[in-house]
């Protein structure tokens, strides 16, 4: 199936697990769990009797499954243990006090939080870290949970290729073959604009247009330096860097934003008169008992925890010396679709980012234990809360990358890519950066989108005579824009700020942002190419 044309009745059934999904989450709001189990069904059926899977195909599909859901839990359930270590000390109220007394516009706040700190998060930590612990903050300062998670999942997209030491721009140069000093200027450029369409959906999220009005002089000023920091890093063979530092400019961008006059005027009317999303405002809570340095105290240990370990090679080394690995045989359809033997998703056990976060909960624990900040029984109450929060979201991650490996070794998922770059060959420069969407929503994972779409994406171009590196950016720009209505991200931010089983209302939303900016990133490829 490899060369083949692919045939509508091929690409509509290639889809139907994905459609299945969408139509069940944003359409009849199911949770993941119940919509992700009815995509993994379809995919199954699919496969078996279309796509030429067999029994032990599907096997190796699972396990492999297993695998990546062991090292996506892996964070979603440490990210819980530190968010309930913060929240059980009464912390959260505090550092949202904090961020009150900083700036009182709220649309600033709002920004700092699901935008910059956010994406220096990304840069450091990677997938789920930033939506999980950013969430619950913005929360903490009277967001709305549905307004919370999705500003979040939007704002922090754009960081996601050059994040967690560029993990994802590596699997792109590794996919091609192509050198990243060829690679960087595009991609730098395009996530340049994603960065600012970031900011603008993150402000949208809060109250529409109004926000995104209130916010303009943030969004230039801060957007200006994170853009410019991540593209002169990345163009000068410091990608690996790009994402960290371009998120800790922008932090640094956003304290002296936030002396602006323009935000400090009538800064205590703006946090009276505004509307605050259905909660009440933090900034009424006084919360004297604990500094603000010891509240934000684990995210700094946190902070430093993940620098030290992706950072200082011996101690990156040390951590990660220890790995379930597991070797999988080449796989093949009946129809001809070849998976090669290789190695399934490695995790480490000890310099995972789940673990990063759970030696930060260890720290935070004691900290606050011997600062009398706990009540007794809070071991019992902190376990109680994580596992009520995570054991729902775990669920619908095993399911949705379950549906995503049984598509990938399949062929289902070359199936629909080949299928979109022949029905719309003519504007494909348009299309490209939908093809790492589609990887992304799939999988969760802008990497594991490059892995799959990268070589696909360099052999249209070359055939169509498009600008391959140009083609390659969108690639990896879709996919990292696709983290904002990846099911498995949603669930993810959904199971710390209380709303697992509801996440189809932050789909609804993320979906209409990524589906833009990725539309914005589109026209810019097509004219570059013409």
């Amino acid at each position: 199936m490899g060369d083949q044309a692919v045939g509508f009745i091929d690409f509509i059934l290639a889809l139907s697990p994905i459609a299945a999904v969408l139509i069940l989450m944003v359409g009849f709001r199911w949770g993941g769990a119940k919509a992700g189990a009815v995509g993994w069904l379809v995919a199954l059926v699919v496969s078996l009797l279309y796509f030429g899977a067999d029994t032990t195909l599907l096997a190796y599909a699972q396990t492999r499954g297993v695998l990546l859901t062991l090292f996506v839990l892996y964070i979603i359930w440490m990210a819980l243990v530190l968010f309930n270590v913060v929240k059980e000390a009464g912390a959260i109220e505090v550092i949202a006090d904090g961020i009150v007394k900083l700036t009182g516009d709220r649309v600033l706040q709002l920004l700092i939080l699901s935008w910059v700190f956010s994406a220096f998060l990304q840069g450091v930590a990677g997938f789920g870290v930033p939506i999980a612990v950013v969430a619950p903050l913005l929360i903490g300062l009277g967001f709305s949970p549905v307004t919370s998670v999705a500003a979040v999942a939007a704002g922090h997209s754009w960081s996601v290729t050059f994040g967690d030491i560029a993990s994802s721009f590596n699997a792109l140069i590794a996919a091609t073959g192509l050198s990243g000093e060829v690679l960087a200027p595009w991609t730098a450029a395009l996530l340049g604009i994603a960065c600012f369409g970031c900011g603008i959906a993150a402000a949208f999220a809060y109250q529409g247009l109004s926000s995104v009005k209130r916010g303009w002089p943030a969004l230039l000023l801060i957007g200006g330096v994170m853009v410019g920091t991540q593209y002169l890093l990345a163009v000068n063979r410091l990608w690996n860097l790009a994402g960290f530092v371009a998120g800790l400019a922008g932090l640094a961008a956003s304290a002296i934003v936030a002396r602006l006059a323009f935000y400090r005027r009538r800064r205590e009317m703006d946090v009276e008169t505004e509307p605050i999303d259905d909660h009440k405002d933090i900034s009424s809570k006084k919360c004297k008992s604990m500094p603000l340095y010891l509240a934000v105290s684990p995210y700094l240990i946190l902070i430093l925890i993940v620098v030290v370990a992706e950072l200082v090679t011996p101690v990156h080394e040390f951590l990660n010396a220890t790995n379930i690995v597991m070797e999988f045989p080449e796989s093949k359809t009946a129809l001809g679709w070849v998976t090669e033997a290789g190695v399934g998703k490695k995790i480490s056990v000890f310099g995972h980012a789940g673990a990063l976060l759970a030696y930060t909960s260890v720290a935070g624990y004691i900290l606050f234990s011997v600062t009398g900040h706990y009540r007794p029984g809070a071991v019992r109450r902190i376990l109680t809360s994580t596992t009520r929060s995570a054991v729902r979201s775990s669920i619908g991650i095993a399911t949705m990358v379950g549906f995503a490996t049984i598509m990938s070794l399949s062929g289902m998922t070359y199936a629909l890519a080949i299928g979109l770059s022949q029905v719309l060959e003519s504007i494909f420069p348009f299309l490209s950066p939908y093809i790492g969407l589609l990887g992304a929503f799939m999988t969760g994972s802008n990497t594991n989108s490059n892995v799959v779409f990268a070589a696909l994406q360099q052999q249209t171009a070359t055939l169509l005579s498009l600008p391959v590196t140009l083609i390659l950016a969108a690639q990896t720009t879709g996919g990292s824009l696709g983290s904002m209505l990846a099911p498995a991200k949603i669930i993810v931010g959904c199971s710390t700020a209380g709303l697992s089983g509801e996440e189809g209302q932050v789909l609804r939303r993320t979906i209409l942002y990524g589906v833009i900016i990725t539309a914005v990133i589109g026209v810019v490829v097509w004219i570059a190419a013409a």
